[in-house]
């Protein structure tokens, strides 16, 4: 298959649905010849911060001169941001050659793999190829039924549980836990992000259960940091307690210097002079990213240009959001998963504008002062990112961070 071919190809994948369990995986994995065998991994679930906390991870592990692959979801703009060796993108011709394999393998299937799993063996794959020195692989959804749960790590990170998807991992806190700390794996260290007290117990329990040594993370990293927010922080220790856990000393040069560098598209990302562009999509994240926003604005109030799909808690979002706007704009999210913008409540304390799509509530936001904030969604962040990388000579006006 071309790349365009092996896209399409993957892309199809998606009207599989989700399919939670590691058969599929364990098989493809097989059929590649266990390219997992031969790589040292760092396993990160949780409900918020993970993509964060990976990217600390793989920028630490490259400041200290190591070989890394980093596998995140979902992407932004790009499929093949997901899969990155030393920051680079997997390329195009290696993404079409490995998928060709892929879909050869699962040929005839009874139970076609699906998109995730797919695309979590392709990462596997080329990793293995590139002999990569150390790995940094995060969960896609909860983590005992995760397809990234086929691998045995060097160590099980586990960053702050919160309610989300809960359709599919369960409608309370330990629920979802259990959920979660199902990547905990026999006598493999664990270390997590502070959990509230529901969660706390049962992570102890199964790595308990597991012979599995545990820390949990106790205050927040004092560096300096790439990514802004006092979350970030906390995010930063579990980075560095993870690389403890795992025995792997990269020295405090590398760390520093990681820590000082990371970049993570999304998570309270200034484009040009007035937009910030957030990908919260939960109560928890809406919280994290209005106490950073104060931070950053003291009282300054926002035109919140907000989209969710809709399976997520939008109306206690809108809420929380509500103490640093001056205005809202719906809009909807381009996934056939979006919320309808009529169900959105109306904010308190402050007018709503809907939009019939994201360029149109951009359009009418030019016309106003900044600061803007897009947030509700990684989708929505993702097409803002992409729209507003368009039109930067357009967001000259500087913000008053």
């Amino acid at each position: 298959m071309t790349p365009h071919e092996s896209l399409a190809w993957l892309n199809a994948t998606q009207f599989f649905g989700v399919k939670l369990g590691l058969d599929n995986t364990r098989r493809l994995l097989d059929a590649a010849g266990c390219p997992e065998a031969s790589l040292r991994i760092f396993h990160v679930a949780g409900t918020n911060g993970k993509g964060s906390v990976c990217a600390m991870l793989d920028s630490i592990l490259r400041a200290a001169g190591l070989r890394t692959g980093l596998y995140t979801s979902p992407h932004l703009t790009d499929f093949r941001e997901r899969i990155r060796v030393d920051g680079a993108m997997i390329p195009s011709a290696a993404l079409a050659d490995i998928l060709t394999r892929i879909r050869r393998d699962a040929e005839g299937w009874s139970h076609s793999p699906t998109f995730f799993e797919i695309a979590t063996v392709l990462a596997l794959v080329h990793f293995a190829r590139e002999k990569c020195e150390a790995v940094v692989l995060e969960t896609g959804m909860g983590g005992r039924l995760d397809a990234t749960n086929a691998v045995t790590p060097v160590v099980s990170v586990i960053t702050p549980i919160a309610i989300d998807h809960a359709q599919w991992l369960g409608n309370s806190i330990a629920e979802i836990a259990a959920e979660k700390a199902g990547i905990i794996k026999p006598g493999i260290p664990v270390v997590s992000a502070p959990q509230l007290p529901e969660a706390r117990r049962v992570i102890k329990a199964r790595a308990h259960a597991c012979g599995s040594p545990l820390t949990f993370v106790g205050s927040p990293c004092p560096r300096q940091l790439g990514l802004r927010g006092e979350h970030q922080q906390w995010n930063a220790a579990l980075a560095v307690a993870a690389l403890d856990a795992a025995s792997l000393e990269p020295g405090e040069e590398a760390v520093a210097r990681g820590l000082r560098e990371v970049s993570w598209p999304a998570r309270f990302h200034q484009i040009g002079g007035r937009f910030i562009v957030d990908g919260a999509h939960n109560p928890h994240a809406a919280h994290a990213l209005v106490e950073t926003w104060k931070a950053a604005f003291g009282t300054a109030r926002a035109t919140v240009v907000f989209g969710a799909l809709d399976d997520k808690d939008y109306s206690e979002m809108i809420s929380l959001l509500s103490g640093i706007a001056h205005a809202f704009f719906f809009v909807p999210v381009a996934s056939p998963r979006s919320a309808d913008t009529q169900a959105f409540p109306a904010p308190t304390g402050c007018p709503s504008q809907t939009f019939s799509s994201l360029p149109d509530a951009l359009e009418a936001a030019r016309e106003l002062p900044p600061p803007i904030l897009i947030t509700g969604s990684l989708f929505l962040a993702g097409e803002a990112l992409s729209l507003l990388s368009q039109n930067r000579h357009d967001d000259t006006s500087p913000l008053s961070a």
